[in-house]
């Protein structure tokens, strides 16, 4: 099927029971020499010093590893230099001064999309058939590594008797009968608009168009009592030395937290995932390389190694990642999951990316 900025539809929010899995074909794995990028004769996409950017911390750490160093060794005239955080508002930047030095960023979906043609470069993809991925793995301006679920989840010391514990999505919003600090970040792709209007009553197959004037409301009954983290790195050191009680944390800092020993009990509830994408600037100084770079991420054998990384999802559905038993623990379509998961739209948020965003910047900030 051709793809288009619209490929995949409105999604609408999409809800599986928990026995759907997310790797559900047979398939060879033939198609990961064709995503290494390797090719007879010399191109721009053949010599390149790519500069990447992701978040830091594991995540990145597992990309260099999983990702990055697999292709140089298939590709040896790529080579990449790695830097972080990644800004839309930066990618801005750099596009208006003509002086583009980011070819490769960690980005929402929604915002390539939205920003395709202008912000970002379309994407000559050149990875396995978009028939072996989930929906929307592939934009016109992104290309997705991996799934995020953000599941509900709380200290187990701060809620040590289970019958006592937090068992739903409204629970957290529940300062009296569950009292204790809260923590969201406050990134939109980790569902701080779905989980209020999830806690307030709202279907998960009627969220979208999101009614973020309700969602705001809802979360100022929490906001005293709610850690806001500017990232997911600051909100997974603040569940790690004890200053939030429950929080929504991506599975990809779960399981760190997890290995370290801190005892955390999963709320399998609703539960929202979101696909992380990446892109490349518009006018990227090696724009071929880094289509053909990110294409690459979609092989099965990419898909596996960072899902076995991190925890999350696998966007290829053959891949068969080895999990751990704590990365088990936060498999969002896996056998322990037995709530309810939703995906985000990115159609919707394409369409409204700029507006929401402003709107909840302007309420944390008032």
């Amino acid at each position: 099927m051709p793809r288009s900025k619209r490929a995949f539809g409105a999604l609408g929010a999409i809800v599986l029971t928990a026995s759907l899995a997310a790797c559900g074909s047979d398939d060879d794995g033939g198609g990961d020499a064709a995503a290494t990028g390797s090719a007879g004769g010399s191109s721009a996409a053949d010599e390149a010093q790519l500069t990447f950017v992701g978040y830091g911390g594991d995540g990145q750490d597992a990309m260099i590893k999983d990702w990055q160093e697999p292709y140089t060794a298939e590709n040896s005239g790529v080579t990449f230099v790695n830097t972080s955080p990644p800004d839309v508002a930066q990618v801005k930047a750099q596009v208006e001064a003509g002086a583009v030095s980011w070819d490769v960023v960690a980005v929402a979906p929604a915002a390539a999309q939205q920003n395709c043609g202008t912000l970002f470069e379309e994407i000559d993809y050149s990875g396995v058939p978009e028939a072996d991925l989930v929906e929307q793995a592939v934009g016109e301006c992104y290309v997705g590594g991996f799934i995020n679920s953000t599941p509900l989840a709380y200290r187990t010391d701060a809620f040590p008797d289970p019958s006592k514990a937090p068992k739903t999505v409204a629970d957290f919003f529940d300062t009296e009968e569950f009292p204790g600090q809260r923590g969201f970040v406050t990134n939109v792709q980790n569902g701080i608009l779905e989980y209020p209007l999830l806690a307030d009553g709202v279907a998960p197959d009627e969220l979208y168009p999101l009614d973020v004037d309700r969602a705001l409301e809802k979360l100022d009954s929490i906001r005293d009592d709610t850690t806001f983290a500017p990232n997911v790195g600051a909100l997974q050191q603040a569940v790690g030395s004890g200053q939030v009680d429950m929080f929504f944390l991506p599975d990809s800092r779960l399981v760190p937290l997890l290995d370290q020993g801190t005892d955390i009990t999963v709320v399998w509830d609703q539960t929202v995932t979101t696909l992380s994408a990446f892109a490349v600037p518009k006018g990227a100084p090696n724009a071929a390389a880094a289509g053909r770079f990110v294409s690459s991420l979609t092989s099965p054998t990419a898909s596996a190694a960072i899902s076995e990384d991190l925890g999350t999802a696998p966007v290829n559905t053959s891949a068969e990642p080895q999990l751990s038993e704590n990365q088990k623990a936060v498999e969002v379509y896996g056998p322990v999951n037995e709530g309810e998961t939703v995906m985000q739209d990115v159609d919707w948020y394409a369409d409204n990316y700029n507006d929401v965003t402003a709107q909840l910047t302007n309420w944390l900030a008032g």
